[in-house]
């Protein structure tokens, strides 16, 4: 099991970056538009595809495929909120290609959809990639959190890894490896898994109130697609300036601490698991500098060789290029290099 950075190192280093934080958003008020002021136009068509890919994207119950998987549904992971749940999907059998013959115990690739922290669903469009998994030998583990509408950050990142907890107590009654577990996630969903790779060696987010507090919260490796990082950077963008607001539920200049805290780079450290960052270069929802950025702090300090950045080319956000065969291939690779 990880060492795990200790309270009084997180409250002695975070006071320093916090001031660093401040100086910031104080230099950001100074450009930022009013909150009252329209959206302009590039937001209104932001908004306007996010809304049609999720109302025309069909999800993982869209079709019979789905039905002889061997599955458990709507399983609690805590007791605090309905929204609190995961599904669990294993390899079919016979074995095929598995290598362990078809019983397990296998690895676990944890799904976390997006969709601005305010909608998406377990069971959307954004798991179906990640549903490849399961040719390959992972169990995947797709989960519900509390909603931006429904409760403030770090609600979300509680419930993630409240999820974990949950997967490493319960996987031997669900034949799961609670030794190998990665996060994949996609645009919100993608801010969350590296929260998780980046947060689970601190305490910072672990909520003994959702359950099994005396299992690890850590994962072995995270594939993030397109997240948003630094909320402080973003907050030029009239729309994620409110994404942000809604999420963390105050102005960065109210709460510049609770942006940090939101911040995956916060709890860089060495010891975190490998990442693979994949963002497009066309993304008219989050930029793309957020991912390069990201990857170049993390590279700082885990070392280049346990940080991918994968820039797409002329792909969008939650663009089908990311769910091409090719590049399910290469995001499988990466987990299989550090999960079996």
């Amino acid at each position: 099991m990880r060492a795990v950075m200790t309270n009084t190192v997180f409250q002695a280093v975070f006071p320093l970056v916090l001031l660093a934080a401040l100086m910031l958003g104080t230099a950001q008020a100074q450009t930022r538009q009013s909150p009252s002021a329209a959206p302009d136009r590039a937001d209104r068509q932001a908004e306007e595809y996010l809304s049609r890919l999720f109302s025309t994207r069909e999800g993982v119950e869209a079709g019979a495929t789905w039905a002889a998987r061997r599955k458990w549904l709507d399983l609690p992971y805590a007791t605090l909120s309905p929204s609190e749940k995961l599904d669990i999907y294993l390899p079919d059998r016979p074995a095929g290609r598995l290598p362990d013959g078809g019983d397990g115990p296998f690895p676990v690739i944890v799904a976390i959809h997006g969709g601005s922290f305010s909608r998406g669903d377990k069971r959307d469009f954004q798991i179906v990639p990640v549903m490849a998994g399961l040719d390959r030998g992972y169990a995947v583990v797709s989960i519900n959190y509390r909603l931006s509408g429904e409760a403030t950050f770090p609600a979300q990142i509680k419930d993630v890894e409240a999820a974990i907890r949950w997967i490493r107590a319960h996987a031997r009654e669900y034949s799961l490896n609670p030794e190998k577990i990665a996060v994949w996630g996609d645009s919100a969903g993608g801010n969350l898994a590296a929260l998780a790779g980046t947060s689970g060696l601190t305490d910072r987010f672990r909520d003994a109130a959702l359950g099994n507090p005396d299992q690890a919260g850590t994962v072995d490796a995270v594939v993030d697609w397109y997240g948003p990082v630094d909320f402080l950077t973003l907050g030029h963008i009239a729309r994620l300036e409110k994404v942000g607001n809604k999420m963390i539920g105050k102005t960065s200049l109210e709460a510049p601490e609770l942006y940090l805290a939101a911040n995956p780079a916060t709890y860089a450290a060495p010891d975190n698991p490998p990442f693979l960052i994949q963002h497009g270069d066309a993304d008219q929802v989050i930029p793309v500098g957020q991912s390069i950025d990201f990857a170049a702090k993390l590279k700082k300090i885990l070392g280049k060789d346990k940080v991918t950045l994968d820039i797409v080319s002329g792909a969008d956000h939650l663009d089908q290029k990311f769910t091409t065969r090719d590049n399910i291939t290469k995001v499988l690779d990466f987990l299989d290099k550090y999960m079996k």
